[in-house]
């Protein structure tokens, strides 16, 4: 009879393939910047162009950290590497816009053979007036 387990006393073991790069990578600082100003472009995704670049999208905003704290003037450490300059943001005057009047709204009210009409804005106060007087004059309590 064969044993089942004879696989394992023969010396089989488990491989582990390993893909992408297996050292420690040293970037420079223009690859460094290269990297950075494409994350700042519009639309752009840090995990795609960490994907791309074959690095964890954390190191990336590390550096997008390190460059906005190099931009600020903090001294917290020095800078490894010289990263684009953020931009700045100002804030324009705005142009007035006229901004159209909303629609106004009509309500109809039909009580007692009569329709009323009210339009949005109207006195609370008033519109209880009206419908208190047209129920009083059919009669109604």
């Amino acid at each position: 009879m064969v044993d089942v387990n004879d696989d394992a006393k023969a010396g089989f073991r488990r491989i582990e393939v390993l893909t992408g790069p297996g050292r420690r990578r040293r970037w420079s600082a223009e690859e460094k910047a290269q990297i950075v100003a494409e994350t700042l472009e519009p639309g752009a995704r840090v995990s795609e162009i960490a994907r791309r670049w074959q690095i964890c999208p954390q190191q990336v905003f590390g550096w997008r950290r390190q460059a906005r704290l190099d931009m600020s003037g903090s001294t917290a450490e020095p800078a490894p590497c010289s990263l684009p300059p953020f931009v700045p943001l100002v804030a324009a005057p705005m142009a007035k816009v006229a901004i159209p009047a909303p629609p106004s709204i009509t309500i109809e009210i039909k009580l007692a053979g009569a329709a009323v009409r009210v339009v949005s804005g109207v006195d609370s106060e008033l519109l209880t007036a009206v419908v208190r007087a047209v129920r009083c004059s059919s009669g109604g309590t």
